[in-house]
């Protein structure tokens, strides 16, 4: 991913955004904001007839040093995509750059009717922890989530 995708991989997040299964964000961040928000390496987008169809990126999970190992990722496909392979792909090359780089646990919390984002991300080595009931809320109505996560073998 580079800075000039930003246009392209925020028009999917703000898909992502609409459909109200994928994030408690109601809006997409500033480019400057999201990037501060995630590392550096690796960021992924997928492309098709050369144009991003999809992303994946790390954010840190938390910022104290004992816990530089853990981090939660994203991974978000375009609409017209979906169903073609591209989070699976995207995934599970976010999980090997990761794990090259010394990362150990991989998390994400994803909304249980997402079922096809548990799907892809139990295709891809991650194991469902447990659900964190009445975490936050979006627009106004309390949402559970399902905490997955992946180790590092």
């Amino acid at each position: 991913m580079q800075p000039s995708d930003w246009p392209a991989v925020r028009e999917i997040y703000e898909q992502g955004i609409a459909m109200k299964q994928a994030t408690f964000e109601t809006e997409a961040p500033t480019w400057e904001d999201w990037d501060a928000g995630h590392f550096a390496e690796p960021r992924l987008v997928a492309e098709q007839n050369d144009e991003v169809v999809g992303w994946a990126a790390l954010s840190p999970a938390s910022r104290r040093p004992c816990y530089a190992g853990v981090v939660e990722e994203s991974v978000y496909v375009s609409a017209e995509a979906r169903g073609q392979g591209v989070g699976t792909s995207l995934l599970r090359a976010l999980v090997e750059r990761a794990e090259k780089a010394g990362i150990w646990t991989i998390q994400t919390s994803i909304f249980p009717e997402n079922v096809a984002s548990i799907a892809l991300h139990r295709r891809c080595g991650f194991r469902v922890v447990g659900t964190r009931e009445r975490i936050a809320q979006l627009d106004g109505e309390w949402r559970d989530t399902v905490l997955l996560e992946r180790r590092k073998p």
